[in-house]
């Protein structure tokens, strides 16, 4: 059985190419990518010798097996531990939407299916859905109907797509928008099933969704107050 994660790497955005080839020498080819901007203190800055530069931010999902040996390329190969040069972390998954979905993301790995991450009695989750451009709307008025709240949605293109085709017997598209919805754990399964009904792998959208455990939560107090209230 193989544990997955979403492993998630901030690198110098010049850097992106020599990081891509790691995780690909490990058997990880798809990958979502968007832009960011590091943050740092212009004093730590310039104790490190460093510049502001624009970061690039990869997801990828890997099994376990996967995520130690992309660590230890890291460390050895890219070095990683030196300022300046990156992060990259994993966070354990609980759910795919769908066995087309879960063999588009993990191609290339060795994957076992098995039952669930352990952390299982969290409250809250977070749905990411990666879709074509231009079906939001679609995407999040069916997880409305299944009472889900707002979600934030980040630009990205897709990597490993053409690999990965062979798996969905779809044409995909590298440019893709990646929707963030915290939602309640019993709603969760209901929430992703709507989303692939209407915007899943035989629609345009070509939706696929998966989430992750979230330990606490801030901003859903009115929320939890409305279904008090609706209880009583």
């Amino acid at each position: 059985m193989s544990e997955l994660y979403l492993m998630v790497t901030i690198m110098d955005r010049n850097k992106t190419k020599r990081f891509r080839s790691l995780y690909e020498s490990c058997g990880i080819h798809v990958a979502f990518d968007t832009v960011g901007y590091g943050t740092a203190a212009s004093e730590m800055l310039e104790y490190f010798g460093l510049e502001e530069s624009e970061k690039a931010v990869a997801m990828s999902i890997v099994t376990d097996d996967s995520w130690k040996e992309a660590k230890k390329g890291l460390e050895r190969r890219l070095q990683i531990d030196v300022p300046g040069t990156g992060i990259a972390f994993a966070v354990p998954m609980s759910a795919i939407g769908g066995k087309r979905a879960l063999y588009f993301l993990t191609d290339g790995q060795n994957f076992e299916k098995g039952e669930e991450t352990t952390l299982k009695d969290t409250k809250y989750e977070l749905l990411i859905v990666v879709a074509n451009q231009g079906y939001t709307n679609q995407i999040m008025d069916a997880a409305r109907a299944q009472k889900a709240g707002g979600g934030t949605v980040i630009h990205a293109k897709g990597t490993g797509i053409e690999r990965a085709e062979k798996f969905l017997g779809v044409s995909l598209v590298k440019e893709k928008e990646m929707v963030f919805i915290v939602v309640r754990r019993e709603l969760r399964d209901n929430i992703m099933k709507a989303i692939m009904d209407e915007a899943g792998l035989r629609s345009k959208a070509q939706a696929i969704a998966f989430s992750l455990p979230v330990s606490s939560v801030a901003g859903m107090r009115l929320v939890e107050a409305d279904e008090a209230a609706d209880k009583e």
